[in-house]
Protein backbone atom coordinates (compact mmCIF):
# COMPACT_ATOMS: atom_id res chain seq x y z
CA UNK A 1 0.00 0.00 0.00
CA UNK A 2 1.60 3.29 -1.15
CA UNK A 3 0.77 6.50 0.72
CA UNK A 4 1.90 10.00 -0.26
CA UNK A 5 2.29 12.53 2.58
CA UNK A 6 2.36 16.18 1.47
CA UNK A 7 3.25 18.63 4.25
CA UNK A 8 5.67 21.56 4.50
CA UNK A 9 6.40 20.92 8.20
CA UNK A 10 9.37 18.51 8.50
CA UNK A 11 8.43 17.35 12.00
CA UNK A 12 4.87 16.59 10.98
CA UNK A 13 6.07 14.65 7.92
CA UNK A 14 8.54 12.61 9.94
CA UNK A 15 6.03 11.72 12.65
CA UNK A 16 3.32 10.73 10.17
CA UNK A 17 5.79 8.72 8.12
CA UNK A 18 7.04 6.85 11.21
CA UNK A 19 3.51 5.91 12.28
CA UNK A 20 2.48 4.81 8.79
CA UNK A 21 5.61 2.75 8.20
CA UNK A 22 5.06 1.07 11.57
CA UNK A 23 1.66 0.01 10.23
CA UNK A 24 3.31 -1.54 7.19
CA UNK A 25 2.57 1.15 4.61
CA UNK A 26 5.09 2.30 2.02
CA UNK A 27 5.40 6.09 2.38
CA UNK A 28 6.48 8.88 0.04
CA UNK A 29 6.88 12.40 1.44
CA UNK A 30 7.27 15.89 0.01
CA UNK A 31 6.85 19.51 1.08
CA UNK A 32 6.05 20.69 -2.45
CA UNK A 33 2.75 20.77 -4.28
CA UNK A 34 4.56 20.49 -7.61
CA UNK A 35 6.40 17.37 -6.44
CA UNK A 36 3.16 15.97 -5.06
CA UNK A 37 1.59 16.11 -8.51
CA UNK A 38 4.69 14.47 -10.00
CA UNK A 39 4.38 11.65 -7.48
CA UNK A 40 0.71 11.27 -8.36
CA UNK A 41 1.52 11.02 -12.08
CA UNK A 42 4.57 8.79 -11.81
CA UNK A 43 3.91 6.49 -8.85
CA UNK A 44 1.24 3.87 -8.20
CA UNK A 45 -0.40 5.49 -5.16
CA UNK A 46 -3.22 4.21 -2.94
CA UNK A 47 -3.74 7.14 -0.58
CA UNK A 48 -2.83 10.84 -0.26
CA UNK A 49 -2.46 12.82 2.97
CA UNK A 50 -2.50 16.45 1.90
CA UNK A 51 -1.71 19.65 3.79
CA UNK A 52 -3.67 22.66 2.53
CA UNK A 53 -1.00 25.26 3.34
CA UNK A 54 1.91 24.60 0.97
CA UNK A 55 4.54 27.07 -0.28
CA UNK A 56 3.98 26.64 -4.01
CA UNK A 57 0.66 25.00 -4.97
CA UNK A 58 -2.30 25.03 -2.58
CA UNK A 59 -3.74 21.80 -1.26
CA UNK A 60 -7.09 22.74 -2.77
CA UNK A 61 -5.53 22.99 -6.24
CA UNK A 62 -3.72 19.67 -5.80
CA UNK A 63 -6.94 17.97 -4.72
CA UNK A 64 -8.79 19.50 -7.64
CA UNK A 65 -6.12 18.26 -10.07
CA UNK A 66 -6.12 14.74 -8.65
CA UNK A 67 -9.89 14.51 -8.81
CA UNK A 68 -9.82 15.19 -12.55
CA UNK A 69 -8.56 11.67 -13.16
CA UNK A 70 -8.65 9.69 -9.91
CA UNK A 71 -10.82 8.81 -6.92
CA UNK A 72 -7.82 7.86 -4.79
CA UNK A 73 -8.63 8.49 -1.09
CA UNK A 74 -7.47 11.88 0.24
CA UNK A 75 -7.26 13.15 3.82
CA UNK A 76 -6.66 16.89 4.11
CA UNK A 77 -4.58 18.40 6.93
CA UNK A 78 -4.84 22.04 7.92
CA UNK A 79 -4.33 24.54 10.71
CA UNK A 80 -7.58 26.21 9.64
CA UNK A 81 -10.45 25.35 11.93
CA UNK A 82 -13.28 27.31 10.33
CA UNK A 83 -16.19 25.22 9.09
CA UNK A 84 -16.12 26.92 5.69
CA UNK A 85 -12.53 25.79 5.12
CA UNK A 86 -13.40 22.20 5.97
CA UNK A 87 -16.42 22.27 3.68
CA UNK A 88 -14.36 23.61 0.78
CA UNK A 89 -11.95 20.69 1.08
CA UNK A 90 -14.73 18.15 1.26
CA UNK A 91 -16.54 19.76 -1.67
CA UNK A 92 -13.38 19.38 -3.75
CA UNK A 93 -13.50 15.64 -3.16
CA UNK A 94 -11.45 15.02 -0.01
CA UNK A 95 -12.58 11.96 1.92
CA UNK A 96 -11.78 13.36 5.36
CA UNK A 97 -10.35 16.39 7.13
CA UNK A 98 -8.01 16.68 10.15
CA UNK A 99 -7.17 19.90 11.99
CA UNK A 100 -3.61 20.46 13.24
CA UNK A 101 -2.36 19.55 15.72
CA UNK A 102 -3.75 16.05 15.44
CA UNK A 103 -3.00 12.62 16.85
CA UNK A 104 -1.05 10.35 14.47
CA UNK A 105 -3.02 7.45 15.90
CA UNK A 106 -6.25 9.16 14.91
CA UNK A 107 -4.85 9.69 11.41
CA UNK A 108 -4.04 5.98 11.11
CA UNK A 109 -7.52 5.09 12.38
CA UNK A 110 -9.15 7.37 9.82
CA UNK A 111 -7.06 5.88 7.03
CA UNK A 112 -8.23 2.40 8.02
CA UNK A 113 -11.84 3.55 8.12
CA UNK A 114 -11.63 5.09 4.65
CA UNK A 115 -9.91 2.03 3.19
CA UNK A 116 -12.62 -0.24 4.59
CA UNK A 117 -15.22 1.97 2.93
CA UNK A 118 -13.56 2.21 -0.48
CA UNK A 119 -12.17 -1.34 -0.60
CA UNK A 120 -15.00 -2.78 -2.73
CA UNK A 121 -14.34 -0.10 -5.36
CA UNK A 122 -10.58 0.10 -5.53
CA UNK A 123 -8.36 -1.74 -3.09
CA UNK A 124 -9.55 -5.19 -4.11
CA UNK A 125 -8.51 -4.44 -7.68
CA UNK A 126 -4.86 -4.10 -6.70
CA UNK A 127 -2.35 -6.49 -5.24
CA UNK A 128 0.92 -5.01 -4.01
CA UNK A 129 4.07 -6.98 -3.32
CA UNK A 130 7.36 -5.78 -1.92
CA UNK A 131 9.90 -5.15 -3.12
CA UNK A 132 8.66 -3.33 -6.17
CA UNK A 133 5.95 -5.44 -7.82
CA UNK A 134 2.43 -4.09 -8.29
CA UNK A 135 -0.34 -6.03 -10.00
CA UNK A 136 -3.68 -4.47 -10.98
CA UNK A 137 -5.75 -7.47 -12.15
CA UNK A 138 -8.87 -5.70 -13.43
CA UNK A 139 -6.76 -3.36 -15.56
CA UNK A 140 -4.44 -6.17 -16.72
CA UNK A 141 -1.44 -4.05 -15.71
CA UNK A 142 1.77 -4.97 -13.92
CA UNK A 143 4.43 -2.57 -12.63
CA UNK A 144 7.94 -3.55 -11.66
CA UNK A 145 9.83 -0.87 -9.72
CA UNK A 146 7.48 1.81 -11.09
CA UNK A 147 7.94 0.71 -14.72
CA UNK A 148 5.00 -0.92 -16.48
CA UNK A 149 5.70 -4.44 -17.71
CA UNK A 150 3.98 -5.86 -20.78
CA UNK A 151 2.87 -9.47 -20.31
CA UNK A 152 1.16 -11.88 -22.65
CA UNK A 153 -2.30 -13.16 -21.73
CA UNK A 154 -0.84 -16.50 -20.62
CA UNK A 155 1.91 -14.84 -18.58
CA UNK A 156 -0.56 -12.57 -16.81
CA UNK A 157 -2.93 -15.46 -16.11
CA UNK A 158 -0.14 -17.53 -14.59
CA UNK A 159 1.14 -14.61 -12.53
CA UNK A 160 -2.32 -13.86 -11.14
CA UNK A 161 -2.97 -17.53 -10.37
CA UNK A 162 0.16 -17.67 -8.22
CA UNK A 163 0.09 -14.14 -6.77
CA UNK A 164 -3.50 -14.45 -5.57
CA UNK A 165 -2.57 -17.72 -3.82
CA UNK A 166 0.85 -17.06 -2.26
CA UNK A 167 2.55 -20.12 -0.84
CA UNK A 168 0.32 -22.54 -2.75
CA UNK A 169 2.17 -24.91 -5.07
CA UNK A 170 0.69 -25.32 -8.57
CA UNK A 171 1.58 -28.22 -10.82
CA UNK A 172 2.52 -27.55 -14.40
CA UNK A 173 -0.63 -29.31 -15.61
CA UNK A 174 -2.85 -27.11 -13.43
CA UNK A 175 -1.09 -23.96 -14.57
CA UNK A 176 -1.44 -24.87 -18.22
CA UNK A 177 -5.14 -25.62 -17.79
CA UNK A 178 -5.64 -22.14 -16.36
CA UNK A 179 -3.38 -20.32 -18.83
CA UNK A 180 -4.95 -21.81 -21.95
CA UNK A 181 -8.54 -22.11 -20.65
CA UNK A 182 -8.61 -25.80 -21.52
CA UNK A 183 -6.87 -29.08 -20.80
CA UNK A 184 -3.41 -29.08 -22.34
CA UNK A 185 -2.43 -32.28 -24.10
CA UNK A 186 1.11 -31.35 -25.08
CA UNK A 187 4.38 -31.16 -23.14
CA UNK A 188 3.81 -29.78 -19.65
CA UNK A 189 7.30 -28.30 -19.77
CA UNK A 190 5.79 -25.57 -21.92
CA UNK A 191 4.93 -23.87 -18.64
CA UNK A 192 8.65 -23.59 -17.88
CA UNK A 193 9.02 -21.33 -20.90
CA UNK A 194 6.28 -19.02 -19.61
CA UNK A 195 7.81 -18.93 -16.14
CA UNK A 196 11.22 -18.17 -17.61
CA UNK A 197 9.73 -15.26 -19.57
CA UNK A 198 7.83 -14.04 -16.51
CA UNK A 199 10.96 -14.05 -14.40
CA UNK A 200 12.86 -12.20 -17.09
CA UNK A 201 10.21 -9.46 -17.02
CA UNK A 202 9.46 -9.09 -13.30
CA UNK A 203 12.38 -10.47 -11.32
CA UNK A 204 15.30 -8.13 -10.45
CA UNK A 205 17.61 -11.13 -10.97
CA UNK A 206 15.84 -13.85 -13.01
CA UNK A 207 18.44 -16.47 -12.01
CA UNK A 208 17.76 -15.70 -8.34
CA UNK A 209 13.97 -15.20 -8.30
CA UNK A 210 12.34 -13.53 -5.29
CA UNK A 211 8.71 -13.79 -6.45
CA UNK A 212 8.22 -17.05 -8.34
CA UNK A 213 9.76 -20.03 -6.57
CA UNK A 214 10.44 -23.42 -8.13
CA UNK A 215 9.22 -26.46 -6.19
CA UNK A 216 11.38 -29.13 -7.75
CA UNK A 217 9.53 -32.14 -9.06
CA UNK A 218 6.13 -30.45 -8.58
CA UNK A 219 5.73 -26.97 -10.07
CA UNK A 220 5.81 -23.35 -8.94
CA UNK A 221 4.49 -21.05 -6.24
CA UNK A 222 4.46 -17.35 -5.42
CA UNK A 223 6.53 -16.46 -2.36
CA UNK A 224 4.67 -15.44 0.76
CA UNK A 225 5.62 -11.95 1.91
CA UNK A 226 6.75 -13.16 5.33
CA UNK A 227 8.85 -15.98 3.98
Amino acid sequence: MNILVVDDEPTARDVVRAYLEKEGYRVFTTDSGVEALLYFRNEVLDFVILDLMLPDVSGEDICREIRKTSMIPIIMLTAKSEETDRLIGLDLGADDYLIKPFSPRELVARIRTILRRVKPLSIQKELFYEPGLTIIPEEHRVFCHKEEVVLTKQELTLLLLMAENPGIVFTRAKMLDRAFDMAFEGDERTVDVHIKNLRRKIEPEPRKPIYIETVYGVGYRFRKLDS
